[in-house]
């Protein structure tokens, strides 16, 4: 009679494995999903920026908001754009690098993690989307311009907004967020009880 409990307990706990391993395969895939919407959302605004914009020919949408296409073959606000070429791969490879670990993190994560989720998917939806441009093109394609009192942002596009983003909400995540409540959790599941 034993056995037969042994055998239902066994059975029941592989049988919650598996659902559990289901759930967690399915909220992976809709990280990634999002993760490729910001990708695609990306490259479409920039096709159409490519399309319809003259280069470096700024169009006024507002006394601080301008539409100009721009090609930056650096990093961030153009770093090493005047490097001769070599940076393009150095990129590339940097980006593909942190595109992996982030993958492998979001599919590591655990599921209550949502703000380092979410914050970790717009960082992968943005890297890939540059990563792309300098892959297809040699540069990413920027677009986004601000500008005030005649001071000008460097020009962006919609997979720098989204790191920009990202970048933000794991910041406040871990000074506010769920990453201070799991380690509180944590903590005190270590401590002993009286």
């Amino acid at each position: 009679m034993a056995n037969t409990h042994t055998e239902g307990t066994l059975l029941e706990n592989s049988m919650t494995n598996d659902n559990t391993r289901r759930s967690t395969a399915r909220s992976v895939l809709l990280w990634y999903g999002l993760a490729v919407l910001i990708i695609v959302f990306d490259q479409i605004s920039k096709s159409a920026a490519t399309s319809l914009l003259d280069y470096a020919s700024p169009v006024e949408v507002t006394s601080f908001f301008n539409w100009t296409l721009l090609h930056n073959t650096g990093a961030a606000f153009s770093f090493l754009s005047e490097a001769g070429g070599w940076q393009r791969w150095f990129f590339v490879g940097i980006s593909a690098l942190v595109s992996l670990v982030i993958a492998v993190w979001i599919a590591r994560l655990p599921r209550h993690f949502f703000w380092q989720l979410l914050a970790l998917t717009l960082i992968l939806g943005g890297a890939i989307g540059n990563l792309w441009d300098r892959l297809v093109l040699g540069y990413v394609v920027d677009f986004i311009q601000l500008h005030y009192g005649g001071y000008y942002w460097p020009a962006f596009n919609i997979a720098d907004s989204a790191i920009c983003v990202g970048a933000v909400v794991m910041v406040v995540d871990s000074i506010f967020g769920s990453g201070k409540t799991a380690n509180a959790n944590s903590n005190a599941s270590k401590q002993p009880h009286d």
